[in-house]
């Protein structure tokens, strides 16, 4: 499943600088029903064996990869709201501070305390992973419910960014299922030898 989707990138991706990598045409903006199955197929595969209750991500590009995911693993999934809704008043949510790496600004994040409780089992899934804000601050939602987090699905990981590192050092497993190692305009993506 991997390298079906570096071949994607490779095919459809457009690397704009060393930072940014523009996968907007089949992954976060127009998406490819089929390949997004497949990365849901991959990660199913990888964690069925956890016994996940829940599968969680954050709005929006996250929520086709864990729905997909959720459903192989015949599970709910909850996203977490970049923006409260009317639904979600007082102290009925967890909370989190989450810094946008592409949107260069801050937002708090809302989960209602109604669908994470201490007897779930996590799995946290998105879309990237550079410097893991957004993964951490799922992190910490999920330890404000006092549920555990079993690992963290990502379907491209920016590896020569600190995401991973900082994942790990809270003893999260990350699975990426494309792990860049450089971006060049020129030259395109260099993916971690695995």
């Amino acid at each position: 499943m991997a390298q079906i989707l570096r071949d994607r990138i490779d095919k459809d991706g457009k690397v704009l600088n060393d930072r940014v990598l523009k996968v907007d045409s089949f992954l976060n903006h127009q998406v490819d029903p089929h390949l997004i199955m497949s990365l849901g197929q991959a990660f199913a595969d990888h964690f069925k064996d956890r016994q996940v209750t829940k599968v969680l991500t954050l709005e929006a590009s996250g929520i086709h990869i864990a729905f997909a995911t959720a459903l192989r693993l015949d599970i709910p999934f909850v996203f977490a709201k970049k923006r409260p809704a009317s639904t979600q008043q007082g102290s009925g949510v967890y909370t989190a501070e989450v810094e946008s790496f592409t949107r260069g600004q801050t937002c708090s994040i809302t989960v209602s305390k109604d669908y994470i409780t201490s007897e779930d089992r996590i799995l946290i899934i998105d879309d990237f992973l550079a410097a893991g804000n957004a993964a951490l601050g799922l992190i910490s939602v999920v330890r404000q419910a006092n549920a555990e987090i079993v690992g963290v699905g990502i379907a491209v990981e920016k590896s020569f960014q600190t995401g991973r590192k900082r994942l790990e050092d809270e003893g999260i497993e990350v699975l990426s299922l494309a792990r860049l190692k450089s971006m060049d305009p020129a030259t395109g993506v260099e993916y971690v030898k695995e």
